[in-house]
């Protein structure tokens, strides 16, 4: 019993002593003090770094703005297959891309086909290289002009805000970057140019610059035009503006690749693994593996397993891709 009671004691002095601690210290030492004047001195901060900090919100808000602008155009715009080649940066017809995509799908059927694979895998390898692969393809293709586009895109707006600053016309700067850009950024300038050139205005043919281009950048940049051909401003600030922001999404995007190559690395090994083991068993053994493809049940098995890897690969993917 006496046990008992000391413990309680003790352990009621002990909590006694923590709140003290906690609460009385700071104000009889001084410390709360301390904190109030290092408080008031990290507000004095200098006008270079005021300013500094009110231009990186300002860059913040236009950045806020695209990601608002892009998904709001997705959710309320349905891209035809015909823009979707246009972005890809092919002069096909959608007719000419449904006939490829035919042909393709009817050829890997038939191969499998007469190679013994069975119906099964004859029709489920011919539905991915008429359906999945052109798609794929067309998709890649998008992706990668989409990103020269962004490449060269900073540069080109540097170039007009020069051109601006120097006393050169708007119309006149989009000329310039027109002739020296590489591509796709010079077809479409060229585009922008040859739209105006028909009598359109120059800030609704930059606007539908984001119809080819589907990026938050580039329908930034014809709102900027649009507005300033519309109410007027200071053009140059805010092209100026968007320089920075694109090369600030640019350096968060290289940052996020280095972040996460490790788990794309893992990511493709992974993939990888189960096709590389199945062909060197068949280099190795034929007969033991060959079962997959000509008994029904393995072609069954084999179609799983193709599903339940594609569902794999495409969960790893959208666990490494990063939105910003």
């Amino acid at each position: 019993m006496n046990m008992q009671t000391l413990a309680f004691s003790f352990l009621g002095a002990t909590a006694v002593g923590g709140l003290a601690w906690v609460f009385l210290y700071p104000l009889l030492s001084g410390e709360k003090k301390a904190e109030q004047r290092r408080a008031s001195v990290a507000k004095s901060e200098p006008v270079a770094r005021q300013s500094d900090r009110a231009q990186r919100s300002r860059r913040e808000q236009v950045e806020g703005s695209l990601k608002e602008v892009e998904a709001r155009r997705q959710k309320d715009k349905k891209v035809s297959l015909g823009i979707r080649l246009t972005q890809a940066g092919l002069a096909w017809t959608p007719q000419k891309f449904m006939i490829v995509s035919g042909v393709l799908g009817v050829a890997a059927f038939v191969t499998v086909f007469l190679m013994g694979g069975g119906l099964l895998g004859a029709v489920g390898l011919g539905f991915g290289a008429g359906f999945g692969l052109p798609r794929w393809v067309l998709g890649y293709l998008k992706k990668r002009r989409e990103k020269n586009f962004l490449k060269a895109l900073p540069d080109a707006v540097d170039v007009i805000v020069r051109g601006i600053k120097a006393g050169l016309p708007l119309f006149e700067s989009i000329k310039v970057v027109a002739a020296d850009a590489p591509e796709p950024l010079k077809s479409e300038f060229i585009a922008i140019i040859e739209t105006q050139a028909i009598g359109m205005p120059l800030g609704e043919a930059c606007s539908r610059l984001y119809e080819r281009m589907p990026l938050p950048e580039a329908n930034f940049f014809g709102i900027v035009i649009a507005i300033q051909q519309k109410s007027g401003g200071n053009l140059s600030e805010a092209l100026g503006n968007l320089s920075k922001v694109l090369r600030d999404r640019k350096k968060m995007a290289e940052k996020i690749q280095a972040m996460s190559m490790e788990a794309k690395a893992s990511a493709g090994i992974i993939g990888s693994l189960p096709p590389i083991v199945m062909f060197l068993v068949y280099l190795s053994t034929p007969d033991y593996i060959s079962l997959l493809w000509t008994h029904p049940t393995g072609q069954l098995m084999l179609v799983g397993c193709v599903i339940w890897m594609s569902i794999g690969i495409l969960v790893m993917k959208k666990m490494i891709n990063f939105d910003f």
